[in-house]
């Protein structure tokens, strides 16, 4: 439930490549030779489109092809370089989820794992109840108990260095983890108030594995271990790409409809022709207007819509000597044209190309404001004038100082035609602002693990996606990094004012006055200049049209013991 995650995605290839730059420069939204589509008006979009279908009506068997857009090494979520949303979309039938939301982001317990889950006090200190499944158990036979939350809860506190944990928002404030009755029920105390507490334990991973930080941290590398779910683990094939899970005779809940599940990470540009081949059972068209064209066109296919809560963004690497200065930072923001990358991304789905005015909210969620002021703007004379007072001088085309050349890295994932066309229209704003951008395609699997995590660029783009504790899932985002930890804030920097109001925001049970300590944060995260939200991005998903409770899922997270075939008999 902890699904502070990101993903690299394409953006769409059909936008007249070269010559599309200028013209968005001019103010000109599309390409010639488009095909007209109805506006779609993303506040009357449902929830979710899944295809929702009773079990009874679901067939027993079958294989479920799932393509990835990369080949995950860490299968540990909660390390630093596991939180990737190609990890949960396998652990989603492999490992307990406490607590699972539903299509309006509301979190309720997994019965098969949980009984019950409240607050059993509230002053002088919060206290959480967990009453377990008895018959919940580790593929290796062991009970799960309290023991596996007390080890995960000193793993992710982020007391102990050696655990490379990405994320400990809501761990760190637990004072304790402690046997109840007996050893199904775990009682969790907490030092103040944690109101997203729901978001904690999901995925559960076995005590075995986190009681230590070198099993933490490389027990999961390139392997799994113990599992609790309706499917377990096969094989992991490196050669192919592939990881297989299959139905678990041990699970001890509803049996899983599918007889497995082969997950095979692919090139992103390949997807739209295995889907046609019959290949693959379903495919993220994400926002490329060509991908949606061709599944359209595809025989017994669904395409299945739902307002997202992901969002696009380009995160600033202020440790790079270039952007140190947030004076730099804020020009690059004010240089960058987001209404036209909007309409580059957006403009050929129908989809409304709507910019984002906040780090934390979406346009459609309660909460959102347009925080962003002189900064949500494309203001070039603007970002000028930043640059001279940063002493960046004009020498030609370009700026420099102190004999360097104000040239930026702007990395992007191979085989993403519309990723380095993103890049291209980058580089085309800032140029007009004397800054050089360099775009840097990179093997897709490598794009975090050897860069994006290690500080090699200046300029990235990717999307978080989104969850239903946006404040505890973010809140490491943009908290100051400490020492060489910096979590999940790729930009690596931050300030005390925004930690407070986050730290405060955390704590704070009252929704309403938890959202406004929230604005309050987002409003200085603009002017920090460290990360630019572009667009909330549409969910749109092409499937084979007898799947059943997968697609389009916004928040909604579906058991996966339920997803299935309603046709006749799929895959190999």
């Amino acid at each position: 439930m902890s699904r502070r995650l990101f993903a690299v995605e394409p953006l769409p290839r059909a936008v007249c490549a070269i010559g599309l730059a200028v013209a968005l420069l001019a103010g000109a939204g599309g390409c010639r030779g488009t095909a007209d589509r109805p506006r779609v008006d993303a506040r009357k979009l449902p929830a979710s489109d899944v295809n929702r279908t009773p079990r009874e009506q679901i067939r027993d068997g079958g294989t479920l092809r799932w393509p990835l857009p990369e080949f995950p090494t860490q299968w540990n979520f909660h390390h630093v370089n596991g939180t990737k949303s190609v990890v949960t979309n396998v652990l989603q039938g492999l490992l307990p989820h406490v607590m699972r939301v539903d299509a309006k982001a509301v979190p309720h317990p997994v019965p098969e794992y949980v009984e019950s889950a409240r607050v059993t006090r509230e002053r002088p200190e919060q206290v959480v109840t967990y009453r377990l499944n008895p018959r919940a158990r580790w593929s290796d036979g062991t009970p799960i108990t309290y023991r596996d939350f007390a080890a995960q809860a000193r793993a992710l506190s982020g007391r102990d260095p050696r655990y490379q944990v990405a994320i400990n928002t809501g761990y760190r404030n637990i004072r304790s983890v402690e046997r109840g009755a007996d050893d199904r029920e775990v009682v969790v105390r907490f030092a103040r108030p944690y109101a997203d507490w729901q978001a904690l334990f999901s995925p559960l991973y076995p005590a075995s594995t986190t009681s230590d930080p070198v099993t933490f941290n490389t027990g999961w590398q390139g392997r799994m271990g113990p599992t609790a779910g309706p499917f377990r683990l096969k094989k992991i094939d490196r050669t192919a790409k592939t990881v297989t899970v299959v139905r678990d005779p041990q699970w001890w809940g509803r049996p899983a409809k599918l007889d497995r599940i082969v997950y095979r990470a692919m090139d992103v540009a390949a997807m739209p022709e295995a889907f046609a081949n019959g290949e693959i059972d379903l495919m993220d068209v994400n926002v490329d207007a060509g991908t949606l064209r061709r599944a359209e066109g595809v025989p017994h296919a669904d395409i299945r819509r739902a307002g997202g809560p992901d969002w696009r963004q380009f995160t600033l690497n202020a440790a790079s000597p270039l952007l140190a200065d947030v004076r730099v930072r804020r020009a690059v923001i004010l240089g960058i044209d987001r209404d036209a990358l909007a309409r580059a991304a957006l403009g050929d789905l129908g989809w409304p190309a709507q910019t984002l005015g906040n780090h934390f909210f979406m346009n459609t969620q309660e909460g959102y404001q347009d925080n962003s002021g002189d900064l949500g703007r494309h203001d070039p004379a603007a970002a000028e004038r930043l640059l001279d007072e940063a002493g960046w001088v004009r020498r030609g085309k370009y700026r420099v100082k102190d004999g360097r050349t104000l040239a930026l890295r702007f990395v992007v994932p191979s085989g993403m035609p519309g990723s380095r066309q993103e890049g291209d229209l980058t580089r085309a704003m800032l140029a007009r602002i004397g800054i050089r951008v360099d775009v840097r395609q990179v093997p897709v699997d490598d794009l975090f693990d050897r860069y994006v995590t290690p500080g090699g660029f200046d300029i990235v783009p990717f999307s978080w996606l989104g969850t239903a504790f946006p404040m505890s899932a973010l809140r490491s985002v943009f908290s100051r990094p400490s020492g060489d930890r910096i979590q999940q804030n790729y930009a690596r920097v931050g300030t005390p004012a925004i930690d407070a109001l986050l730290e405060k925001a955390v704590h704070e049970v009252d929704p309403a006055k938890a959202r406004r300590l929230i604005n309050e944060a987002d409003r200085l995260i603009w002017r920090l200049a460290i990360v630019l939200p572009v667009y909330q991005r549409p969910q749109i998903v092409a499937v084979r049209s007898d799947l059943a409770n997968l697609g389009a899922l916004g928040f909604f997270e579906p058991p996966y013991e339920d997803i299935g075939f309603t046709g006749a008999a799929a895959g190999p």
